[in-house]
């Protein structure tokens, strides 16, 4: 049973293109199943979360972390009488757009088109699922509803807001989208928290003595060793990883429900006039802020992880600055795009490739005897 304020059939705003009602399934059911059965979703598998997929075979890819975001997302929807369809759509479409060798790419490309508005990650998704994904005989990209649509894109500056017409509005009216979208923001900030921990520990870049110094961490695991004296190993990591996972998604719901209760939310309409309701108690938001600092500090500017982020940003400005050279480099259906705007179809090709891919390419252009 959907809340009131919840986002429902009836309440949604519909598909650019009209299609015919689904049979057997609803309309959010039918989003997620088109983002699942796309390609920018099988591309996922072969990008960077934190190491690049050839580093190792148990580190989170895209995939595995949109998947599990999505996992996050579903368990609090239900909590709190959300639309489950629509938040795991959104949840696993968050990343669609999200360049190779993660946010190094990302950084990188967003350099390079500097002077050709930018790239931004939210709006590469949106572009994913609307124009790039070549599925269907009726129309470009994937053709979802306006809601799923509205939740990826999560952040998107002023001036490109204008552009989008009423899906931008927001951004320009100070506005809020639906509980499932901003409960999938926050969803993938749990997802990424907690298993960058699980990485960095298994990569050895970080230690379990380190992370003594951070509060939230540390509350967990002493809470795990008197629960179970002895315990040691990845169970150890696993059971305080849980836990700190269940901690958060605990406080988000119980914060949010005050919140509703504080901002007389009844309606959906209600939810877009409201402030942000989705939200940490003021409790556990510093020591999140404490554990993504520390994140921040010892795993992401890791020295070995930086030098990999180095050599990927130098990568995709090789890549980029080729093909702007010269657009007969780029694949047929690129140079058909680039006749129109070379440098948003070079970002489009860019921010399709798996790192694999995106390595292989760069060895095509610039390794002697690399030829085909």
């Amino acid at each position: 049973m959907l809340a009131d304020y919840a986002v429902s059939e009836s309440n949604s705003r519909g598909r650019q293109h009209p299609e015919a009602s689904p049979t057997a399934r609803g309309e959010f059911q039918r989003d997620r199943d088109r983002i699942i059965h796309s390609t920018a979703f099988r591309r996922l598998e072969y990008k960077t979360q934190v190491f690049v997929n050839h580093e190792g075979d148990l580190f989170r890819t895209r995939l595995t972390h949109s998947i599990e975001v999505a996992q996050i997302t579903r368990t609090i929807a239900r909590a709190l009488a959300l639309n489950e369809d629509l938040a795991e759509a959104i949840a696993l479409a968050h990343d669609l757009g999200h360049t190779p060798f993660g946010h190094a790419g990302q950084t990188a490309l967003n350099a390079c088109m500097k002077a050709y508005g930018g790239f931004e990650h939210n709006l590469q998704s949106l572009r994913t699922v609307d124009l790039l994904e070549e599925h269907y005989a009726e129309f470009d990209g994937l053709n979802l509803t306006y809601e799923t649509r509205e939740g990826i894109l999560k952040h998107c500056a002023r001036d490109n807001a204008a552009r989008l017409g009423e899906l931008g509005q927001r951004f320009l009216d100070g506005t809020q989208p639906s509980l499932e979208a901003q409960l999938a923001n926050l969803a993938d900030e749990i997802a990424y928290n907690n298993h960058d921990i699980d990485d960095g520990l298994r990569s050895g870049l970080i230690t379990l003595e380190q992370l003594d110094d951070v509060a939230i961490f540390a509350e967990q695991r002493r809470a795990v060793e008197a629960r179970y004296p002895g315990l040691g190993g990845r169970r150890l990591i696993h059971e305080t990883i849980r836990r700190m996972i269940n901690l958060m998604a605990v406080d988000l719901i119980e914060q949010t429900r005050a919140n509703m209760v504080a901002a007389g939310v009844k309606t959906l309409a209600d939810v877009h006039a409201a402030p942000r309701l989705v939200a940490y108690s003021d409790t556990l938001r510093p020591a999140l802020g404490r554990l993504k600092g520390f994140l921040r500090e010892n795993l992401y500017h890791h020295y070995q992880v930086l030098r990999m982020t180095d050599k990927a940003r130098r990568i995709i400005a090789d890549l980029f600055g080729a093909f702007l050279a010269d657009t007969r480099l780029l694949p047929p259906q690129y140079q058909r795009r680039a006749e129109d705007d070379a440098p948003r179809a070079i970002a489009d090709y860019i921010a399709g490739m798996t790192d694999r891919y995106a390595m292989k390419e760069h060895r095509r252009l610039f390794a002697v005897g690399e030829i085909h």
